[in-house]
């Protein structure tokens, strides 16, 4: 198992930006593939963003549209999200999430998830 710690959501106007983090313990976090979910409120959970297990590749929900950013850092076991020109419709509770087997924009193939962080953008 491995634990999942979110941090840096709250509320931001539209247009403006945030940074999300995800601090990993647990397992050797070099070999995990990870990823950004979120769920809004009376919706299903949704895939946002995901990064390969040595960050050089990812993959992004449609909706991002350049807008978001995945990175890690494998030397502090932390992954982030960098969220620009944020929306409305961006509001939602965003998870982190791991695998240890494929990078996947299928949110059944993570196992491992963190409580949620809170972004709200107001109009």
């Amino acid at each position: 198992q491995v634990q999942l710690v979110e941090s840096g959501g709250g509320l931001v106007q539209t247009g403006g930006s945030l940074r999300l983090s995800c601090a990993a313990s647990g397992r050797t976090f070099s070999r995990l593939y990870m990823a950004w979910i979120r769920q809004a409120p009376d919706k299903k959970r949704e895939f946002v963003a995901a990064i390969s297990d040595r960050g050089n590749l990812a993959n992004y929900a449609d909706f991002v549209n350049g807008r978001f950013t995945i990175s890690r850092d494998n030397a502090k076991n932390m992954v982030y999200l960098q969220m620009n020109s944020l929306k409305p419709e961006d509001t939602a509770v965003y998870y982190c999430a791991a695998n240890d087997f494929k990078l996947s924009s299928d949110i059944n193939d993570y196992d491992n998830w963190g409580q949620g962080t809170q972004v709200t953008v107001s109009s």
